[in-house]
């Protein structure tokens, strides 16, 4: 509501004229045996990313393409044989926002829990038998377009010592956020557990609950980058040269994803850039 009519106050009032056709058999009303512990958060998300995808082509200046969805939730728990005592580690991560209008998507956001904050990694390894070996941007995760979606983020934490059973509630680990008016989609959710020397990828992907490491063993996480907004080969290709310089995207992948071409320098191949533009676009 907000997204169409920003200056109307929500209330009672607001919804009243509004018809929602809702049948029964759908996830909004699932029946026992069926999962219910993801609760608001998933459900409040596919609710919102259907509605933005079907109203997009009607306002479009007012919405976006998909973001990352649920929150990246990874629970850790087990036994410290150092202190003795048992732990549950919680972890949070966000992902990348859908790109819109106005510019690219934010990286690293949280949808459904907006305020939220990162642990800092020093807290957790002082309260936690584990070691992160690495946390930093997902590069490349934003979905191509006009507008870029922003980016995931991609973490790996190792167990120190001791037994440990590890659990996720993830989003978008087989289709990543939805682009919008010929955006691309960004990269799905993926987790990758190392487990006595082999490897492990969750039969759900992105959702998983129960699996037991012990010492030695490391778990990595990419959370999704945000779907694209428009047309790539509309991009500026100043912006597509600016997110390489920052190491956002190789040459390659901007040439690949949006049809720009970069000199040696890193600079803006304008000829080439307007021939490979060019080639991409279909007779009509």
């Amino acid at each position: 509501m907000k997204h169409i009519f920003p200056d109307v106050p929500i209330n009672a009032g607001t919804f009243e004229p509004l018809r929602v056709v809702d049948p029964d058999g759908t996830f909004l009303y699932a029946h026992y045996p069926r999962p219910v512990s993801g609760c608001a958060a998933e459900v409040s998300q596919r609710i919102a990313e259907a509605v933005f995808s079907a109203m997009t082509k009607a306002v479009p200046d007012q919405l976006f393409a998909a973001p990352a969805g649920t929150s990246g939730n990874f629970s850790l728990g087990g036994l410290d044989p150092q202190t003795g005592r048992g732990f549950v580690c919680y972890l949070i991560s966000g992902g990348g926002y859908g790109g819109h209008l106005g510019g690219d998507g934010l990286t690293n956001g949280c949808s459904t829990i907006g305020i939220s904050k990162t642990t800092p990694i020093e807290v957790v390894e002082q309260r936690y038998p584990i070691l992160y070996e690495e946390y930093a941007l997902r590069e490349g995760s934003g979905g191509a377009g006009r507008t870029r979606g922003g980016f995931g983020v991609r973490y790996k934490v190792r167990l120190r010592r001791g037994r440990a059973r590890a659990s996720f509630v993830m989003d978008h680990g087989r289709v990543g956020p939805q682009g919008a008016l010929g955006g691309v989609d960004g990269a799905p959710n993926t987790v990758l557990v190392e487990r006595g020397g082999e490897t492990y990828t969750p039969l759900h992907l992105s959702k998983e609950q129960g699996i037991a490491i012990q010492a030695g063993d490391a778990i990595t996480v990419q959370s999704p980058g945000g779907g694209g907004y428009g047309d790539p080969l509309r991009r500026d290709p100043a912006a597509c040269a600016r997110d390489v310089r920052r190491g956002y995207y190789t040459a390659e992948q901007v040439r690949e994803r949006w049809g720009v071409v970069l000199a040696a320098d890193g600079s803006v191949d304008t000829p080439a850039t307007t021939i490979e533009r060019h080639s991409r676009h279909t007779p009509t």
